[in-house]
């Protein structure tokens, strides 16, 4: 593995692979030299709490030497449009950022964002797509217009771990929840690819107007191995009922998008759709997912979040040891 932009992207049974090796790395300590000389730096276009803390600690905990960028703050403001007029309050592009970084460093992580007006758009991966073209290093994506591999990891694992490992046919929904801003959908995207890969029976809840668009669903149905499924209702109780496990985000509207009185009000509409005690009780024994950060008694209820089902806090456990998985494959090689 030369880098890791997507899931959809690993060939084969490469990411039950990177699951195993995470599962082995959590049950037995990994060895602390294994990518010593190694110099990994870390770029933020976006806020991050857990991504920035277990890709510090992955590569520290083997022996590389890490070092994290937040452009604007600690570093130059970067200008990421593809052949910009650069005379506004950007200094550097970030194309020329990460050959710089490159030429000091054998493997860079970026974290960009949605631009938040078009899932069209965001399709295109615009500012990713233009990194990885400019690279002479591995990249790493830590969240990006409509992925985020690195959460995705973490998910599956905690599924594994629930489930376990032979995860085909199982039963998962995906479901929309309220929120008080409009988000973009890189995890809910990036979820439907693993668990759609993984062979699991996916479905997607989610209100009218809230549907994700038509192209990641049939991106997910392609990713299926012959196993699973991927169906799509409006009827978030029907989603639920026998579940395994319920995965909660919140995404915008895709017709909204750049419409924020609309948009609030389509949100507020559908404030129902929070996760309760009630709603998870439909499942089979169901656990409780979620990325963080959550919006507690917006987006799920304190009685959940506390309660015994709740796998959250192990989920964000789990992006240390898919983190250092990812990093020893790319930079350490297979098996060592």
């Amino acid at each position: 593995m030369r880098r890791l932009l997507s899931l959809a992207d690993l060939p084969g049974d490469a990411l039950d692979a990177l699951l195993d090796r995470a599962a082995a790395m959590k049950t037995e300590s990994p060895d602390p030299s294994l990518l010593l000389g190694r110099q990994i730096a870390l770029l933020f276009l976006n806020p991050s709490l857990r991504t920035r803390t277990s890709m510090e600690l992955a590569a520290k905990s083997l022996g590389a030497e890490v070092v994290s960028l937040t452009p604007g703050q600690d570093a130059w403001k970067l200008e990421t449009e593809p052949g910009a007029v650069m005379d506004g309050d950007k200094a550097e592009h970030v194309i020329d950022a990460v050959r710089a970084l490159g030429e000091m460093a054998h493997l860079v992580g970026v974290r960009t964002f949605s631009g938040m007006t078009s899932f069209d758009e965001d399709r295109t991966e615009p500012v990713l797509s233009t990194i990885a073209a400019a690279a002479r290093v591995p990249i790493v994506n830590m969240e990006s217009a409509l992925d985020h591999p690195l959460q995705a990891l973490a998910d599956l694992l905690t599924l594994r771990e629930t489930c376990g490992n032979d995860l085909r046919g199982v039963p998962v929904t995906l479901t929309w929840a309220p929120h008080p801003r409009p988000l973009p959908m890189a995890v809910g995207a990036a979820f439907l690819r693993g668990a759609a890969r993984m062979g699991m029976d996916v479905r997607v809840a989610a209100p009218e107007g809230f549907t994700p668009p038509d192209f990641l669903i049939e991106e997910a149905r392609g990713l299926l191995p012959g196993a699973g499924d991927v169906t799509v209702t409006d009827d978030q109780a029907a989603a639920v009922r026998g579940s395994r496990a319920v995965y909660a985000k919140a995404w915008a509207a895709p017709a909204l998008l750049g419409d924020a009185d609309a948009g609030a009000a389509a949100r507020t509409a559908n404030s129902g759709w929070r996760i309760d005690k009630d709603l998870m009780a439909l499942g089979d024994d169901a656990v409780f997912l979620h990325c963080l950060p959550v919006r507690r008694n917006v987006v799920v209820t304190d009685g959940v979040l506390d309660g015994p089902r709740c796998r959250v806090y192990a989920e964000a456990g789990n992006r240390l040891h898919t983190a250092r998985a990812a990093l020893a494959e790319i930079l350490g090689g297979p098996g060592s």
